[in-house]
C-alpha cells in the first residue's frame, strides 16, 4: 500500500472517525498513523535509521525524513542516525545553498529519566525553501555551522507497505488509542471519586457486578454491596465512587454501596439544607443493610437538623432507607460535649450516667438494669454503631454492676491503705471515702487536705505521712534490688525521670540499659490504641500502670537519645521551635 494522493485525505477522515467513535483527540490518532508509517519506513531503509513521518492535518500529505544528530566523536554509538562535527558540515556544505536552519529547543534528561530543562538547537533542512520556510527563517542565521546537538534532515521517498507492514501499522495505531481512551477515562473519572454515579448493570463476574456508567465499565466488588442485593443485566444502579487508578488493563473504577459515605451523599441530594451547608452531617457509622446512624447539626438555630433531615411525613429520610434497601437510620442530633452526644448515639435507650477516660479514648455508659439489652442492640448492633459514630470505645454497664464495682475499689483501697499504714478499718475508709487512691497520695500531699478530715490532727498527719513515706521506700528498695537481679545496668538506673518501679518493670520486659531504653517507641511505654477494620484494640504499655502519658514517654526516650549523643539538642530545639510557628499560624488562621 502507498500514501498517493488519492488517499491522503482518506487518512485524515479515517483518524477524525475513529477519534469521534472512541471520544478521543483526532490528533492522537494521526500521532498513532505517523508512528506505524515511520516503523514501516524503518523496515525498508534500516531499524538503526531515525526515520520520521510527519502528516498534514490540512492536506493528509505524509512526509517521510531521515534525522541525523550531531554528536561528540566519542559519544556516538549509531553511525547510521548519529553524526561528528565535522562530518556534519561537510555534508551541510554540500547541500548549500539548498539548506533551510531553523532554530528549535530539545529536551535535556536527568539519569532518572525526567525532563529538567530545554535548550535551544538548529535543524538543517536538506531541501530548496518553500513559502512557508522563508517565513520561520527570519531571523535566523542562515550561515551558522552545525554544532553538537543540532539535527540534520533530508527527505527520503515514502515507501510502499506490504501485508505485514500494513497488519503492524495497524496494531500500532489500534494501541495508541487504546492508551489513549484509557487516559480519557481515568482523567475523567478520577475527578468524581467521592461522588455518586449512575449506572446500569452489565453482567456478574465472580460476585463482583461490571457496571456500565457511560464512557467506562466500574466494578461493584462483592464486598461492596449491601448484602441481600442481587442485581441483572440492564438493572439501573447507583453507587458511591470510591476509587479510580492507573492499572496496566487501563483505569478501574471502584464503586460501593456499603460506604458510610455514599449515605452521606444521598442525604445531601436529598436534603436541601445539607447540600447548602445549612445543616452539616457530622459522623456517619452503617451496618450496610441493616441499621445506621448518621450525626447532624445545624448552622442556623431556626432549622432543626433533624427534622430537616426526615422531612415531611419522613419523605426525605424513606427516599435513603428505600434505596439502601431498607436499611433503618437513626438520625442523632450532634453535640460538641461528648457525654451528651454519646446519649444522643445509644438512643433509644435511656442512659443513667457516663464517664469519660479521654486519654484513654474509653468511655463507660451505665443504664438501667431494663435498658441493658436495648443500649446493646441486636448482636451489640446499638452499642457498636454508637462507638463508630464517637470514635470512643463504649463499656456499657447497669446501675447494679456499676454499685458493685465501685464497692470492689472502695475495699481494694481500703485494704491497701489497712496493710500498708497499718490502719484500723474505720480510718482506712475515711482516707477513700476523701478520695486518695494510693499511697502517693498519703505521703506527699500538703497536710491541709489531710487536716480536713474529722478527727484528725496535726500529729495524726505527720505520723500518717511519715509511714506512708518508709513504706514507699522500701518498696522502692525492693523494686530497684530486683531490677539488678534482673541485669540493670547503671545507665538505666540513675536516668533521671523513672522511679525504682518502673525500671523493675522495664527489667522484666528486657530492658536493661540506656541503649534499650532509647530504642523504645512512645507507644511501648505509655500504651495506645490501634484501629483495625473500624475496631479500636488496646495496646498494653510497659508504664502503662505508672499513669505515664504518650507525650512524657516521648520525651523520655528523646532525653535517652540526646544523652547518647543519638540526637543533637539544637537540632531538637530548632524543630520544636518551628512545631510553634506552624500551631502560631494556624491559631491565627483560625
Amino acid at each position: 500500500m502507498a500514501i498517493t494522493s488519492a488517499n491522503q485525505l482518506e487518512l485524515l477522515q479515517t483518524a477524525e472517525a475513529v477519534a469521534r467513535e472512541k471520544m478521543i483527540d483526532p490528533g492522537v490518532v494521526v500521532e498513532a498513523m505517523e508512528e506505524s508509517l515511520a516503523r514501516a519506513a524503518k523496515s525498508r531503509y534500516g531499524a538503526d535509521l531515525d526515520i520520521r513521518v510527519k502528516i498534514d492535518r490540512k492536506t493528509g500529505r505524509a512526509t517521510f525524513t531521515r534525522v541525523r544528530t550531531v554528536a561528540d566523536p566519542e559519544a556516538i554509538e549509531n553511525f547510521q542516525a548519529e553524526v561528528d562535527p565535522d562530518q556534519a558540515r561537510q555534508i551541510v556544505a554540500q547541500a548549500r545553498p539548498e539548506v533551510v536552519v531553523l532554530e528549535a529547543s530539545a529536551p535535556v534528561f536527568d539519569e532518572e529519566g525526567n525532563e529538567v530543562e530545554r535548550r535551544k538547537i538548529h535543524r538543517f533542512i536538506l531541501r530548496a525553501p518553500t513559502e512557508t520556510d522563508r517565513m520561520l527563517m527570519e531571523g535566523v542565521d542562515q550561515s551558522v555551522e552545525p554544532q553538537v546537538g543540532d539535527e540534520i534532515i533530508d527527505e527520503v521517498p515514502p515507501v510502499e507497505m506490504g501485508r505485514i507492514a500494513a497488519q503492524s501499522a495497524k496494531q500500532v495505531i489500534l494501541q495508541r488509542v487504546r492508551e489513549a481512551e484509557r487516559e480519557r477515562q481515568y482523567e475523567e473519572f478520577k475527578d468524581r471519586v467521592g461522588t455518586i454515579i449512575n449506572g446500569i448493570v452489565k453482567r456478574e463476574e465472580y460476585g463482583n457486578i461490571i457496571v456500565d456508567v457511560g464512557r467506562g465499565e466500574a466494578v461493584l466488588r462483592r464486598n461492596d454491596k449491601i448484602g441481600r442485593e442481587s442485581y441483572r443485566p440492564g438493572d439501573r444502579i447507583r453507587a458511591w465512587v470510591k476509587d479510580v487508578r492507573r492499572e496496566n488493563r487501563g483505569p478501574q473504577i471502584f464503586l460501593s454501596r456499603t460506604a458510610p459515605e455514599f449515605m452521606a451523599e444521598l442525604f445531601k441530594m436529598e436534603v436541601p439544607e445539607i447540600y447548602d451547608g445549612i445543616i452539616e452531617i457530622k459522623a456517619v457509622a452503617r451496618d450496610p443493610g441493616s441499621r445506621a446512624k448518621i450525626a447532624v447539626v445545624s448552622h442556623d438555630p431556626s432549622i432543626d437538623p433533624v427534622g430537616a433531615c426526615v422531612g415531611m411525613r419522613g419523605s426525605r429520610v424513606q427516599a435513603v432507607v428505600n434505596e439502601l434497601q431498607g436499611e433503618r437510620i437513626d438520625i442523632i442530633p450532634w453535640n460538641e460535649d461528648q457525654a451528651t452526644f454519646l446519649v444522643n448515639a445509644l438512643q433509644p435507650a435511656e442512659v443513667s450516667k457516663v464517664v469519660i477516660d479521654e486519654e484513654a479514648g474509653k468511655i463507660e455508659v451505665v443504664v438501667p438494669e431494663d435498658q441493658l439489652s436495648l443500649a446493646i442492640g441486636r448482636r451489640g448492633q446499638n452499642v457498636r454503631l454508637a462507638s463508630q459514630l464517637t470514635g470512643l470505645d463504649i463499656d456499657i454497664m447497669t446501675e447494679e454492676e456499676e454499685s458493685q464495682r465501685r464497692q470492689a475499689e472502695f475495699a481494694e483501697r481500703t485494704k491497701l491503705f489497712m496493710d500498708a499504714l497499718d490502719l484500723d478499718e474505720f480510718f482506712a475508709q475515711l482516707l477513700v471515702a476523701e478520695g486518695f487512691t494510693s499511697l502517693e497520695e498519703v505521703a506527699y500531699v500538703d497536710p491541709e487536705e489531710l487536716l480536713v478530715i474529722e478527727g484528725i490532727d496535726e500529729e495524726t498527719v505527720a505520723e500518717l505521712q511519715a509511714r506512708a513515706r518508709d513504706v514507699l521506700e522500701e518498696q522502692n528498695r525492693k523494686a530497684l534490688e530486683r531490677a539488678r537481679e534482673l541485669g540493670l545496668e547503671d545507665s538505666l538506673a540513675e536516668f533521671p525521670g523513672l522511679t525504682p518501679q518502673m525500671l523493675e518493670a522495664l527489667a522484666e520486659e528486657g530492658i536493661k540499659t540506656l541503649e534499650d531504653f532509647a530504642t523504645c517507641a512512645d507507644w511501648e511505654l505509655a500504651g495506645g490504641w490501634t484501629t483495625v477494620n473500624g475496631e479500636r484494640h488496646k495496646d498494653e504499655g510497659i508504664l502503662e500502670k505508672f499513669d505515664v502519658s504518650l507525650e512524657e514517654a516521648q520525651q523520655l526516650v528523646m532525653n535517652a537519645r540526646v544523652q547518647l549523643g543519638w540526637v543533637d539538642p539544637a537540632e531538637l530545639e530548632t524543630g520544636e521551635e518551628e512545631a510553634e510557628a506552624v500551631d502560631g499560624e494556624a491559631t491565627e488562621e483560625a
